[in-house]
């Protein structure tokens, strides 16, 4: 499934607005297939450098190869963005643009290996990076009834969260629940018949909030937005992120998006950085009509203070 095509979500505004310069270093927090990074790569030149992480060491390999062909200095690194500030330290670099696509690539939700889709049955793994970490099959046969609800709850907002949980609770104790196509159907019947009048399939809910868990997406991304908060800060004194440099991250997930808002808010009330986006940037009509999954991506932006706030 690796020659699945990703289209890069708000590609344009994204280039408009992180502006990439002839010898920037760009960082791309989840490279994927390299779709954003390529626009980059185009835009930085050959004296240019992208760095680029991912968790998907498929992926990470795919997209080194593309931006290689371009003939701009890649630098890739297979592992999770919150180690970004370290890894650039190390290298002695500092970021001109950094961006964080926190969707999937389309080959990772088409592969039913990998479990992130209910559209084709798959083992129930849903990990990102396969070497490492629990698989969706473990929490639903680890977790208690209550976690179980509380994580479906939280992260996927279901409001049957309690009645998905009880059945999982209920199937498991005479089966374990392995694959795909076998927690949808779980999902299905704990609906009940609300099922058919329901707008998306039921289980899609279970499916995000199982995947955020496996992954810790929510805790990741905090752990990013402190580092930074943190870059923001010691801009001036040579930290990992420059003087001016454009930071953005598009997101998928309400509350992915709130923690987003929220922490670049403080910095530009603590004069730490300046809005390049008011309100998120979302797809227009004929984007989401040749990317769907475009629809419910938001980006926000940021542009690091030039001149550190005065003491008090």
């Amino acid at each position: 499934m690796d020659d699945v095509v990703h289209l890069p979500v708000l590609a344009q505004e994204v280039v408009r607005l992180l502006l990439p310069r002839p010898g920037d270093t760009v960082v791309d927090l989840t490279v994927g297939q390299g779709g954003h990074a390529a626009l980059f790569a185009e835009r930085v030149g050959a004296e240019g450098t992208i760095v680029a992480f991912d968790l998907d060491g498929l992926n990470l390999a795919m997209a080194t190869d593309r931006i290689h062909a371009t003939g701009v200095r890649i630098i890739p690194i297979h592992a999770p963005f919150t180690g970004a500030a370290s890894e650039l330290a190390s290298r002695g670099l500092q970021a001109d643009v950094v961006l964080a696509d926190l969707g999937f690539s389309s080959n990772q939700m088409a592969d039913a290996g990998r479990g992130f889709s209910f559209s084709a049955d798959g083992p129930l793994d849903m990990r990102l990076d396969r070497t490492r970490g629990a698989t969706a099959a473990d929490l639903v046969a680890g977790l208690d009834e209550k976690q179980l609800a509380d994580v479906i709850y939280r992260y996927g907002e279901d409001p049957f969260a309690r009645r998905i949980a009880r059945k999982l609770a209920q199937i498991r104790d005479r089966e374990p629940i392995r694959t795909t196509a076998r927690l949808a159907a779980a999902v299905v019947e704990a609906y009940g018949p609300r099922a058919r009048s329901s707008r998306m399939h039921p289980a899609t809910r279970t499916f995000m909030a199982l995947r955020i868990a496996v992954n810790d997406e929510l805790g990741s991304l905090g752990t990013l937005l402190e580092f930074i908060a943190r870059g923001a800060e010691d801009a001036a004194r040579g930290g990992w992120l420059k003087s001016g440099a454009r930071v953005g991250v598009i997101s998928f997930h309400s509350l992915e998006d709130r923690l987003v808002k929220h922490a670049f808010a403080d910095l530009v009330k603590r004069a730490l950085a300046e809005r390049l986006t008011r309100k998120p940037v979302t797809a227009d009509e004929m984007e989401i009509r040749s990317n769907p999954r475009a629809r419910s991506a938001k980006f926000r932006a940021i542009s690091i203070a030039r001149t550190p706030p005065m003491p008090e």
